[in-house]
């Protein structure tokens, strides 16, 4: 799909309402933009609460305090690297 809009004196651009339905974009919802080279990538940021439960995490991994993820996970990767 493309679609295209004006820019105003402001820098604002209204984001046209296909593009809107098809990124399913609704107010207050955040948007990234990227730029690629000579051109901008215009993507939804995903709501990570929404995201909760989609790893499978095992038995005996879970309510591991985030403190010893991150340290776990730096020490693995120190040893990959060695």
């Amino acid at each position: 799909m493309e679609s295209s809009a004006r820019l105003t004196s402001k820098g604002q651009v209204t984001i046209p309402k296909a593009v809107r339905d098809a990124l399913d974009l609704h107010e207050g919802d955040e948007i990234l933009f990227r730029v690629e080279r000579k051109r901008a990538v215009v993507a939804k940021t995903p709501d990570f609460l929404d995201l909760a439960g989609t790893v499978s995490v095992p038995e005996g991994k879970r309510g591991t305090a985030w403190d010893e993820v991150l340290r776990q996970s730096r020490r693995a990767r120190v040893e990959r690297a060695s």
